[in-house]
């Protein structure tokens, strides 16, 4: 029956292989792309904080948090990593 089980295993533990493979490789590329938006809206948000308009300001420094290495991808690539500690123990089922 544990043999059934771990034959039954093998596919998604391939598949979390790839994607998280795939995922990571995503989100490298797009934390470089974000890094670069980040920046641009913190200096849009910095110019509206000059002109006087606060809350628009204040709002797009929170985009700008959001958007930077800090913020959403940093939650992504902890994601990604629990993702791969998932398939690192499902591999560990089928071989152990």
């Amino acid at each position: 029956m544990r043999f059934i089980l771990k034959l039954l295993a093998a596919p998604f533990a391939l598949a979390l292989s790839i994607l998280t493979s795939l995922l990571s490789f995503v989100l490298s590329m797009s934390g470089a792309v974000l890094g670069i938006a980040s920046g641009l809206v913190f200096i849009g948000a910095a110019l509206l904080l000059i002109k006087g308009e606060t809350a628009g300001g204040i709002a797009w420094m929170a985009v700008a948090f959001l958007v930077s290495p800090v913020g959403l991808p940093a939650l992504a690539g902890w994601l990604v990593k629990k993702l791969a500690g998932a398939g690192h123990a499902l591999k560990g089922f089928i071989f152990g």
